[in-house]
């Protein structure tokens, strides 16, 4: 039987976005696009045959990486602290800025990863965060603090 090393601490985060919503939101309300998505993410995304639906996957990645992190979007944090943008593959990446970042930091983040779905209907996001393990071992209780650089 397989089992991650003790001093593994993995956390997980899911999102699921309906398309028609996210759409209409950034319809309906134009300057809501800047609050949510970095000019990155706008141009990729819009550059696209159907925009919205990668959109509102970034939205989903988004919520599903702060879910990872156990915060929601918290106090000083912007959507576009959280940026998911592809590389020359094609693979979404997550890069942190602002208040995410610094709690990143401070909580020692070492490696994220998020995997982007949709269809017309649905865009789902899920994310895996790798932290340090907390000062004392595994089964020390964590303090929020650490040091590992982000990602």
């Amino acid at each position: 039987m397989w089992a991650p090393a003790a001093s593994a601490n993995f956390r997980v985060g899911v999102d699921i976005v309906p398309v028609e919503r996210l759409a209409r939101l950034v319809t309906e309300h134009p300057t809501s696009i800047d609050t949510l998505f970095t000019r990155r993410e706008q141009a990729y995304c819009l550059g696209k045959r159907r925009g919205h639906e990668h959109l509102a996957a970034r939205f989903a990645a988004k919520e599903a990486v702060l879910k990872a992190f156990g915060t929601g979007l918290g106090q000083r944090m912007r959507w576009t602290d959280v940026e998911i943008v592809n590389d020359v593959l094609g693979r979404p990446r997550v890069f942190l800025d602002g208040e995410v970042a610094r709690l990143a930091q401070r909580r020692g983040l070492v490696a994220v990863d998020v995997s982007l779905s949709h269809t017309a209907e649905l865009a789902i996001a899920q994310v895996v965060a790798i932290w340090d393990p907390p000062a004392g071992g595994p089964d020390a209780p964590t303090s929020g603090e650490g040091g590992a650089s982000v990602p």
